[in-house]
């Protein structure tokens, strides 16, 4: 459990905890100073995304066991930086998001419309 706010100003909740996701690798998409790729975005991968960060340089389907990363497939959750999240979404490519999984700091970088557009609904 966290204290820290999602974009929409209530408790941010886990994003995902199979695989572990986060900056500090305990389900939530929070960051701090020493976080420089600012991990804030809840996104639900897809094939197409996973191409797309893989062709600019981060491979996150390649599993990677002695960092204990399991390689993400389509389908799951995971914290992303949100400068290659809206680098993604100027190329067409962004993945949907988990609005209560994504820290408030988001809308540092992005407006509340922007994130919107990209909600994922059940």
């Amino acid at each position: 459990m966290t204290s820290e706010l999602n974009v929409l100003g209530t408790p941010l909740i886990s994003c995902c905890n199979d695989p572990v996701t986060g900056y500090f690798r305990d389900g939530f998409c929070r960051t701090t100073d020493q976080d420089t790729g600012t991990h804030i975005i809840c996104a639900i991968m897809t094939s197409e995304f996973l191409k797309y960060t893989k062709s600019r340089g981060n491979d996150l389907s390649t599993p990677m066991p002695y960092w204990n990363f399991p390689g993400l497939k389509p389908g799951d959750k995971w914290c992303l930086c949100i400068s290659r999240w809206l680098q993604a979404k100027k190329a067409g490519k962004a993945p949907l998001i988990i609005l209560e999984s994504c820290h408030q700091k988001a809308l540092e970088y992005t407006d509340m419309e922007t994130l919107l557009e990209y909600k994922y609904t059940v």
